[in-house]
Formats: C-alpha cells, structure tokens, sequence
C-alpha cells in the first residue's frame, strides 16, 4: 500500500492532496494508496473534510524502512517524518522552492510547477481523467485552491490556478464567495487553541544571516480575535522557539479581507528584521504590512538581517 502524505502541521491542501492522489493512484492507476496525516488537520482543513464527507485520513508519527511512499505539498525534509530517507519515495508532488536533502532510492518521480496549489498541478497531471473525480474529490481539490490562492487574493494565485477551481465550482454548483467565506469563518476560529499550538498551527523553519526562525502564518478574516492574544503569544514565542530548536518565532497574523499581514514585535531582533525585511519601523509591539498576504512568494523571500 503507498501511503500519500503532505508536510508536519497540515492545512488544507496538505489534507486533502493526499486524499486526492490517494484516489487517483488507486481508482486510476489501480495501485493501491492511502491517503495520511502528520498531524491533525487544521480548522479550516476539518471543515473541509466535514463539509465533502470525506474521512479523515489516519495520522502517522513516521515511516518505516522500506514503506513505499509519494510526498505531496512539501520537499522539504524537515517538514516530513524523521526516518523518511529510509522509505522508499515514489515520487513528489510540489509547488514550493526546492529545498534539498532528501535521498532515494532511485530514479523517482518529480514534478514541481509554479502554482498556488498543489491540487490544480494533481488537476493537471490527471489529464482526462479529472473528469473521473467523485464529487467529494472534486470538492477537495476546489477546497485546496481556495484555501491556498486565499480566494485569488494571494499574489501566488495563477490564471490557471483560477481557472480550475471556477470549472471545478460550476461543476459542482458551489458559489465560490460564499463557500470561500465558510472555509475563512472555519480557518478564523482559534479558540480550541493554545498559544504554543497557534504558533506551531502553520509554520515553516529558516533560517537567514546564522538565525534558525520559525516563521508562522495565521490567516484569519478576524485578526482582532487573534491579536487580542498577543501578549500571551509573545510570550509563549521564548519556550516555543527553545522547544523548538530555534532562535525566534516570527508570527504573522494575515487578514484576508483587508489584504494585510501584522507582525507580532517582541524584541528588537524582531523589529531589526521588520525594518530590513520589509522597510516597516515598529514602534510598538506589532505593525502593520500592507499588501503582504504569502509567505511563499512575499515572506520568506523578503526576509533580512
């Protein structure tokens, strides 16, 4: 059995990629697949899966020597579990930056597009045989754009990315604004959440000028409920960033509506990145940066000492 898994911390395209590759490979292609988690799906993610009747894929800490394996949403081996160099990888799926690091045992199967989502390059793989999807697979894979083009508001959203999920949303009659707003209203609701696990809920590691960061990202369409918090978010950052292995947690709070990100400033590392990264002067504990919606594509790229 493959088992077709994303990256630790899973949002939606992360859940429901694997869902959806796991059909592909075993209606399809007829090899057997299962789709997995390496963790719990986020809101926004259980909605999904609630919304399209799809169950909720089983959750592994790691894979075995010899588990055959495709990675979907991610290269990046710090983002995959521990012992994955000893699995057998089939193939990756991918939209983001190569990273390096991971080892097969062959010959495998690459494709990396740049796309807002890693569901419109499974679209595109499929061929003809998209039109083959079940209706809650098809749901999935409209989920999975919206979720990652933040409803084409995201400057990562592509033509094409948009054009898949309008096929797909005529398809299934869904009105993309108003389901948009429900998958948003899902994301938004944080308070089943701890600091440390917002913190953790959707990050990547980097690293820039010798300084590991775990940078966070929280797309809400109501920052004030989160930023209400972050005084105690700042202050769970130190035992996150040391349990963690890293020197600074830097949480940016997105909203979608507004088309904005705040940055939490709890020190002045912090607000020296702010300044070089991108040209802001915070003189409070937060500030404000306009026009920033990705950290893919305006985040991480930016990011300076």
């Amino acid at each position: 059995m493959i088992q077709v898994f994303g990256h630790k911390a899973p949002d939606t395209d992360s859940t429901g990629s694997p869902l959806i590759w796991a059909w592909y490979l075993t209606e399809i292609k007829r090899t057997p697949a299962e789709a997995c988690l390496l963790g719990e799906p986020n809101t926004e993610a259980a909605f999904m899966l609630t919304y399209w009747g799809l169950p909720k894929p089983a959750i592994i800490a790691d894979v075995k020597a010899g588990d055959t394996v495709v990675i979907v949403d991610t290269n990046n081996p710090a983002e995959l579990p521990a012992s994955i160099n000893e699995a057998n990888i089939l193939g990756i799926i991918d939209h983001h930056l190569l990273v390096g690091g991971l080892k097969t045992r062959g010959p495998i199967d690459i494709t990396m597009r740049p796309l807002a989502c890693t569901a419109t390059l499974m679209h595109d793989l499929m061929g003809a045989d998209a039109t083959q999807m079940p209706r809650e697979i098809k749901g999935a894979m409209l989920s999975c754009i919206l979720s990652d083009t933040l409803e084409f508001r995201s400057p990562t959203t592509t033509p094409h990315d948009r054009a898949v999920a309008e096929a797909l949303a005529a398809d299934l009659g869904i009105d993309i604004a108003a389901y948009a707003a429900e998958m948003f209203a899902a994301k938004s609701d944080v308070s089943a959440f701890s600091d440390a696990e917002l913190l953790r809920m959707d990050s990547k590691e980097y690293a820039i000028a010798g300084k590991e960061f775990r940078v966070s990202v929280l797309e809400t369409t109501a920052p004030g409920v989160i930023l209400a918090r972050k005084d105690s978010l700042m202050a769970a950052m130190e035992d996150v960033a040391r349990e963690d292995g890293a020197d600074q947690v830097l949480l940016f709070v997105v909203d979608i509506l507004r088309e904005e990100a705040t940055l939490l400033v709890p020190n002045d590392l912090v607000r020296t990145l702010a300044l070089k990264s991108f040209g802001a002067t915070a003189t409070g504990d937060t500030v404000v940066l306009p026009g920033i919606m990705s950290r893919k594509k305006q985040i991480i790229p930016n990011l300076a000492l």
